[in-house]
C-alpha cells in the first residue's frame, strides 16, 4: 500500500472540484444534497469505486452511493450458499456544510475503496461481504433532515421529509424527482438493512477535535458518540421605533435570544462534556432602526450520556422560558434530532484496538462529540469507529480541515489489518 496515502489525497481533491456555483466563485467547497454539485461528487465516487474493482456499484433511492466487493464463498463457514454469507458494513457521508473541508465524512468513503483497490490488486477475496455506502446526506444543511441516508438503511427516514422545502421553496420529493431518484416512500422503505445478514459498521473518520493533534497521535479508537438534540427556536416580541421607544419599554426579540445564548453557554460549562452551540441566528425583516420583534435561531446540546444530555436541555429551555418572561416576549421551539448516545460495540473496539497496534501504534481512546452516520447504524448493528487525526489542531466544517498523507497511509493500513483480522478470526 505504498502509494494509498497519495491515492487518497489525490481522490480527495477530485471530489472537491465540485461546489455549489455561489461558494465555487469563492473557491469555497459546499455540497448539499441533490445540488448538481452533490450528484457530480456521487458519480465520481462511483467512477472510484468502478476503477477500485467492486463488483457491484449503484445508487439507490435516497441517492446513497453502494458498492460490494463479493465474497470467496469458499473461505465461509458452509462454503457453498451465497445466501448465508454475511455482510460487513462500512462508508460515511459525501454532503458537506457550507464552506467546509475535504475529508468530513468523505475520509471514511475513500479509505475503505482504497482497502478494496489493494485486495484486488492483491488478487485477495474475504469470507465476507463487504458493503461500502457514500451517504448522500449526513449533515442537515438543504433540508432538516439529518441523517436521512443513514436512517433509510435503519428504517428510520421520516416519510414528511419527502415535504419538507428548502430556502427556495424546492420540497425534499421535487428535488429527488430531479435528480432522477423516484421520490417514492414505498422505495425509500425498502432500503432498510436486516441487521441479522451483517457482522456490523466500521466507520473512519477525521477526529475533528484537537485531541489527537495535541497529543500527537495519528490514530485514536473511539469508545462512544456523544447523545445529541437540536432545535429551532423563535422569540416573538414587538417591533417598535428604535428611537422613540424607551430602553424599559422594549420588548426586543433578538436581546432575549441573546441572553439565551449566554445562558446556554454557561450551563453547560457546569458539566464535564457537555457543550451548547447556537450556530444560526436571524432577524427576518430586520432593519437598523427598528427594535427586532422576532428573531430565529438554533440550539445544538450534546453530552455524552443520554441522561447527562436530557438534563442539559431541560435545563436550558426551562431557564429560556423564564428569560422570555422577564423580557415580555414569547419563545417557541422545535427539535428537529435527537440522536442517544452511542457506545461501540465492544468486540469490534477490540478488532479497531488490534489493528491500531498492528500497524506499530500505541492505542489511545476517546469519545467522539460530534454526531457520525455509525450513531444511526448502532440503532440496528454493532457498530465501532477509527479516527484520523486533522491538522490544523483539528479544525472541522472549515477549509482548513486537513490530514496529511502519511495518516491517510497509515489509516489504510489499519482498515485492511481490521479486514485481516476478522478474515483470520471471524466474529462469533
Amino acid at each position: 500500500m505504498q502509494n494509498v496515502g497519495r491515492d487518497i489525497m489525490d481522490w480527495s481533491e477530485r471530489l472537491a472540484k465540485y461546489s455549489e456555483p455561489e461558494w465555487a466563485d469563492k473557491h469555497q467547497l459546499t455540497c448539499t444534497y441533490l445540488t448538481p454539485a452533490h450528484i457530480q461528487t456521487a458519480e465520481e465516487i462511483k467512477a472510484l469505486m468502478h476503477e477500485a474493482g467492486f463488483d457491484d456499484v449503484s445508487m439507490d433511492a435516497v441517492g446513497n452511493i453502494i458498492g460490494i466487493y463479493r465474497a470467496d464463498t469458499t473461505l465461509t463457514s458452509t462454503g457453498s450458499s451465497t445466501a448465508a454469507v454475511k455482510t460487513l458494513l462500512t462508508g460515511s457521508h459525501y454532503d458537506t456544510v457550507r464552506n467546509g473541508g475535504k475529508y468530513d465524512g468523505r475520509l471514511g468513503i475513500l479509505i475503505p475503496i482504497a482497502c478494496v483497490a489493494e485486495l484486488v490488486r492483491q488478487g485477495r477475496r474475504l469470507p465476507f461481504d463487504f458493503e461500502v455506502v457514500g451517504f448522500s446526506e449526513e449533515e442537515g444543511q438543504r433540508f432538516r433532515a439529518t441523517f436521512l441516508a443513514s436512517g433509510a438503511l435503519t428504517g428510520d427516514f421520516d416519510p414528511a421529509w419527502l415535504d419538507q422545502q428548502d430556502a427556495d421553496g424546492v420540497t425534499m420529493r421535487q428535488a429527488m424527482h430531479a435528480a432522477g431518484l423516484p421520490g417514492d416512500m414505498s422505495q425509500i422503505a425498502q432500503l432498510k438493512r436486516d441487521p441479522a445478514r451483517y457482522l456490523g459498521f466500521v466507520e473512519a473518520h477525521i477526529e475533528q477535535g484537537p485531541i489527537l493533534c495535541e497529543g500527537e497521535l495519528p490514530l485514536g479508537v473511539v469508545t462512544s458518540i456523544n447523545a445529541g438534540v437540536r432545535v429551532t427556536c423563535k422569540i416573538t416580541g414587538l417591533a417598535a421605533h428604535a428611537g422613540t421607544t424607551p430602553m424599559r419599554m422594549r420588548q426586543d426579540a433578538l436581546l432575549a435570544a441573546a441572553e439565551i445564548s449566554l445562558m446556554a453557554e454557561s450551563r453547560a460549562l457546569q458539566d464535564d462534556g457537555s457543550v451548547a452551540t447556537v450556530g444560526q441566528m436571524q432577524v427576518p425583516g430586520g432593519s437598523i432602526n427598528v427594535i427586532p420583534g422576532e428573531c430565529v435561531f438554533t440550539l445544538d446540546m450534546r453530552a455524552p450520556f443520554d441522561d447527562q444530555r436530557d438534563a442539559l436541555v431541560q435545563d436550558i429551555l426551562d431557564q429560556a422560558q423564564i428569560i422570555a418572561a422577564r423580557r415580555q416576549v414569547r419563545f417557541e421551539f422545535n427539535e428537529v434530532m435527537r440522536a442517544a448516545a452511542a457506545p461501540s460495540d465492544p468486540t469490534l473496539q477490540a478488532r479497531w484496538e488490534h489493528a491500531v497496534q498492528s500497524v506499530g501504534q500505541i492505542v489511545f481512546k476517546l469519545n467522539s462529540g460530534a454526531g457520525h452516520d455509525a450513531m444511526k447504524l448502532h440503532t440496528i448493528m454493532p457498530q465501532a469507529m477509527l479516527f484520523v487525526r486533522g491538522g490544523n489542531r483539528g479544525i472541522s466544517h472549515n477549509p482548513l480541515e486537513i490530514i496529511s498523507e502519511a495518516d491517510a497511509r497509515l489509516a489504510a493500513r489499519a482498515f485492511l489489518a481490521l479486514l485481516d483480522d476478522l478474515q483470520t478470526h471471524p466474529l462469533a
